[in-house]
């Protein structure tokens, strides 16, 4: 009996101890930076005072993320993202034709995340973006119609600033889809109010 008492003891200790480290390596785990790829849907539009808001331009973005912890609740995520942004618009003249004003970016977004639940993150802060290409496009189902706008009077910023907001749900095996949408506070033009506006849905997955 006193044999069995012994073991037991042991057996109780040893389980604690094992408890204890694999909930150590879990708070480790949780707290080490994390880095993936993401890539989803854009839709894109212009507003402003200067501008009656156009239709959105369906596009995409993609690139790649890290997030990198500062408690089991907060985080910090930076993202470098190419995004197609930029309007839709009838084409003057025609019977109903659109055509495309583009705005491509990359984007980096510096948020803060907010975790309300295990998986589910709030997420908010700037946006940092550098124009890469611009054109208006009268058939953008084609490889025909594009004009270059850079140079013209309608040559836009190389740079925008702006503000995200979004929600992001990611599982334990790293895969996630997120919904945010992404206001412009910089002028697009020096004397004209227009400023990018894009909401996304995306997926991706984080290593």
């Amino acid at each position: 009996m006193k044999l069995f008492k012994i073991f037991t003891v042991g057996a109780v200790m040893l389980g604690a101890v094992a408890t204890s480290q694999a909930q150590e390596a879990s708070n480790a785990d949780s707290m080490a930076p994390s880095f993936g790829v993401k890539g989803g849907v854009n839709f894109a539009t212009l507003n402003g005072n200067d501008i009656d808001t156009p239709d959105s331009r369906t596009s995409f973005h993609v690139g790649v993320v890290g997030e990198f912890p500062i408690s089991t609740m907060v985080s910090i995520q930076a993202e470098a993202l190419y995004s197609g942004q930029g309007a839709q618009a009838d084409v003057r003249g025609s019977d109903g034709d659109k055509a495309e004003f583009q705005l491509d970016y990359i984007n980096v977004p510096v948020l803060a995340k907010f975790y309300i639940m295990e998986g589910l993150s709030l997420e908010a802060g700037p946006q940092f973006s550098f124009l890469v290409n611009q054109e208006y496009d009268f058939n953008p189902n084609s490889d025909g119609g594009d004009i270059d706008l850079e140079n013209t009077p309608f040559d836009a910023k190389t740079f925008d600033f702006g503000v995200a907001g979004g929600l992001t749900f990611q599982t334990s095996m790293g895969l996630f889809a997120t919904a945010r949408y992404t206001q412009g506070i910089t002028q697009l033009y020096d004397d004209y109010d227009i400023k990018n506006s894009v909401f996304q849905i995306g997926v991706g997955f984080k290593f």
